[in-house]
């Protein structure tokens, strides 16, 4: 095969000694065409065979035909090989070069869609992340949801740790929410039975008013009555079930009742004896025996009409009738007893409020009978003042224990309803598991029920609400398990890599790097069962310390070596030259980057002492810089004075001052200035140079002049002319005087005479022919000007200038002055 291969990719360029033995043998029977019809169909054969990457890579540049290189750049697919054959084909097969390139650009753009998908994907685990810390929980749920819509878009390309890391997230995302959504529903639950306990005080007070304005000939309906007191009893009952009321709204209801079933118990006491009382109230006061005045007290005492209220007219008579002789005050002799009774009687009293408000049947009972003992002990002028509040009590003693009574039952089928509605719902494993068991602690604190079909109803739904729950926690049980497997490996690997590992060699960052991935995988792989992860625990934990033996030696001894840099780089503060100690700083930095691992806070440390002592040799540096400022600055002030001087001429100006001026300026030091200023001293040495060549030429076109208005008036001398402008007249054709002009204001610029525009017109077609025209500098121009002049002056003495010409000429030297 390797000698298939060698004939295959033999370079098709025989050498020079090859040449010679080919020379030399020439075989007769073999053409040269076959020999590369059979490479050809080799190199096919390879292809259709299936090659390695290496070797399509090879036909890709090697292949004797275009076809044949296009079909392995076709097979080539490794990255690294598509770029080498793109190197060596672009200046030689274009089509194996386009190729090529797009399979590397499609590979360029799914490892740029795979770096996205993986940025996106760790985007949203840690979005996750921090919704499930996040203390904001303004838009929450939409926020989570928002998270999830996001993540099943990419949740195909995720990994299995990733899956597993972003569900426990929307987990703890989802508990919160559940939790956040029954605190809302609590708070809204608790506004709720506030305002219908509100309701219930306010419709009690309200008829009870009714009652106390009513006529007295009129009784109120029993039975009206009767169904207003359950229903609100029913309603308060469901506003105080699991919250907590004010003791002074509690106590503002229990008088308000209590109020409301003294007044029915009265009305109802009536009406069973009504044939009675008007039996009674039919007998005179006169007639009446003692039997009817014993019988009156009776009745009046079993109806015990309530104060406040107007009593009806049937009593009226009763009371009458019952009205016997006051009995004598018994005296008692004894006041410190009195006093001491009374003084009982009002701790007893308080006691009892006290026990009554935190619903204490039993200790109640007890402080009754102890305060009516009290109250039986005390005369009647000192009991007259305790027998309203004693009623009352009495009055609450008797709710409380009708509360404790029919309390129970109701507040029992109350949670057979919310058990039963629970198991019906569908909610997180474990906040139905916890629900279920708030709703059993309740039925245990009322001490259950001797009702067995209560009991059964109950335990059958709680049996429902927790089928459900069964699934998740058995599921649950297996992940913990998983995890427990997850840890054993991460232990083995941990093993495998530590009793292998060549200390001497080894890469420290990539074992620092591996120590925290085992943290993080390992933190990772929870929940798991306790008693389970004790022994995976101790293991990991030896592990650990094993690794992090040789990573601490490793750290102490490149601290020595920063230790080492820094005292060098503290050397270089004071070191001279300046320039010496920098790049010496500038190496020991290099060397600082070589240094491999340490430990964090003493990095920072070390980094600190070597940043400072860095700073310190740069800081020398900018000391000389603040020098050379202050130094450039001293210059500039000192040349912006004179520049201001020089700037105040203008070209109006002789020409002696502008040249003292300027030499003003040559005078300055433009090492020492900045470059904004030097820049400023050149050009105004450039604006003066250009105004005192302005002075000279003014000076030297109003000789002219004088030459020119000469010649006009037959006056020139040749002696007076320029040395130079022989040479300059020669330098033009011959020209005649008209010409001359119109030249000149053509150099000026300047419009001639309508009636030369015709001669103006070959004049500038003859200067463009020559390559002159409107692109002449002004140095050219004012030296063809010049040349002009000169051949004006230079004519034939015999041949005197037009004046007006003279004239005209002298108005295009005007023209290049102003201009």
């Amino acid at each position: 095969m390797a000698a298939f291969l060698q004939k295959l990719f033999r370079s098709r360029k025989p050498s020079a000694s090859d040449r010679k033995a080919q020379a030399r043998i020439q075989p007769p029977t073999e053409p040269v065409e076959d020999k590369r019809a059979q490479l050809r169909e080799d190199q096919l054969q390879v292809l259709q065979a299936g090659p390695t990457q290496k070797v399509a890579a090879s036909l890709a540049i090697e292949g004797l035909t275009a076809d044949t290189r296009l079909k392995a750049a076709g097979l080539l697919q490794d990255a690294e090989l598509l770029q080498q054959v793109q190197k060596q084909a672009k200046n030689r097969d274009k089509s194996v070069y386009q190729v090529v390139r797009q399979k590397l650009q499609v590979i360029r753009d799914e490892q740029a869609h795979k770096e996205a998908v993986s940025a996106t994907l760790s985007a949203l685990i840690r979005n996750a992340k921090d919704q499930a810390k996040s203390d904001d929980t303004k838009l929450y749920e939409a926020r989570l949801e928002t998270l999830l819509s996001q993540w099943a878009k990419v949740e195909p390309e995720a990994t299995p740790d990733q899956l597993s890391e972003f569900l426990e997230s929307v987990h703890l995302c989802r508990e919160r929410l559940s939790d956040l959504k029954a605190a809302q529903a609590a708070e809204e639950q608790q506004r709720e039975q506030q305002l219908q306990r509100e309701e219930t005080l306010a419709l009690i007070a309200r008829t009870l008013d009714d009652l106390r304005s009513q006529p007295a000939e009129a009784l109120a309906s029993l039975a009206s009555l009767d169904a207003l007191q359950k229903t609100q009893e029913n309603r308060w009952l469901e506003a105080t079930r699991d919250t907590q009321v004010e003791r002074q709204q509690q106590k503002a209801y229990e008088t308000s009742m209590m109020a409301l079933r003294n007044y029915m118990s009265a009305v109802r006491h009536i009406s069973q004896a009504k044939e009675t009382l008007q039996a009674l109230s039919a007998i005179a006061d006169d007639d009446a025996s003692l039997e009817d005045r014993d019988q009156a007290s009776t009745m009046i005492k079993e109806i015990n009409w309530p104060e406040g209220f107007p009593a009806p007219d049937l009593l009226t008579p009763l009371y009458k009738l019952a009205k016997k002789p006051k009995a004598p005050v018994k005296k008692n002799d004894d006041q410190k007893q009195q006093q001491a009774a009374t003084e009982n009687l009002k701790a007893t009293l308080n006691q009892l409020e006290e026990t009554l408000e935190a619903k204490q049947l039993k200790e109640s009972r007890h402080l009754l009978k102890t305060a009516q003992q009290y109250l039986k002990n005390l005369d009647h002028r000192n009991s007259k003042t305790f027998q309203a509040r004693v009623q009352l009590l009495t009055g609450q003693l008797r709710e409380l224990t009708d509360w404790q009574g029919f309390a129970t039952e109701p507040k029992q089928i109350a949670l057979c309803e919310q058990m039963e509605y629970l198991a019906e719902q569908s909610m997180e494993p474990e906040a139905k598991s916890e629900r279920i068991k708030e709703l059993q602690k309740e039925w245990r604190e009322l001490g259950g029920s001797s009702d067995r079909t209560m009991w059964a109803r109950f335990k059958q739904a709680s049996d429902k609400a927790y089928e459900p729950c069964k699934t998740y926690f058995k599921a649950k049980s297996g992940l913990k398990q998983a995890n427990l497997e997850k840890r054993k490996t991460i232990c083995a690997e941990l093993e495998h890599f530590v009793s292998g590992a060549d200390w001497s060699t080894i890469d420290w960052k990539a074992v620092e790097h591996i120590l925290q991935t085992a943290r993080q995988e390992w933190k990772s792989a929870w929940p798991v069962e306790f008693r389970d992860n004790r022994q995976v625990q101790k293991q990991f934990d030896e592990l650990l310390k094993k690794l992090e033996a040789p990573i601490d030696d490793e750290r102490r001894k490149n601290e020595a070596l920063k230790l080492a840099i820094v005292e060098q780089a503290q050397a270089l503060i004071s070191h001279e030259p300046l320039q010496e100690a920098m790049s010496k700083a500038k190496s020991l930095q290099t060397d600082w980057k070589a240094i491999g691992i340490t430990r964090h806070r003493e990095d920072r440390k070390l980094w600190q002492a070597f940043r400072k002592a860095c700073d310190d040799i740069f800081a020398r540096r900018d000391t000389e810089r603040s020098e050379q400022q202050r130094a450039t600055q001293e210059a500039d002030t000192a040349a912006e004075a004179m520049l201001e001087q020089a700037m105040s001429m203008d070209s109006s100006q002789d020409e002696h001052a502008l040249e003292q001026a300027l030499t003003s300026l040559r005078s300055l030091d433009a090492m020492q200035t900045s470059a904004a200023v030097t820049e400023k001293i050149q050009k105004e040495k450039q604006r003066l140079n250009q105004a005192i060549a302005a002075q000279r030429l003014k000076a030297g076109i109003a000789e002219w002049q004088t030459l020119v208005l000469a010649r006009a008036g037959d006056e020139a001398a040749p002696d007076t002319l320029p040395a130079k402008w022989p040479q300059f007249a020669e330098s033009l054709p011959e020209l005649d005087d008209q010409e001359i002009v119109i030249r000149a204001e053509i150099l000026a610029g300047i419009p001639s005479p309508e009636a030369e525009q015709k001669r103006r017109m070959e004049i500038q077609v003859q200067r463009l022919a020559e390559g002159m025209g409107s692109s002449e500098k002004a140095y050219s121009a004012l030296k063809s000007v010049e040349s002009l002049v000169a051949s004006w002056c230079l004519k034939a003495p015999d041949k005197v200038a037009d004046p007006a010409l003279a004239e005209r000429l002298n108005k295009a030297l005007d023209a290049l002055i102003t201009s």
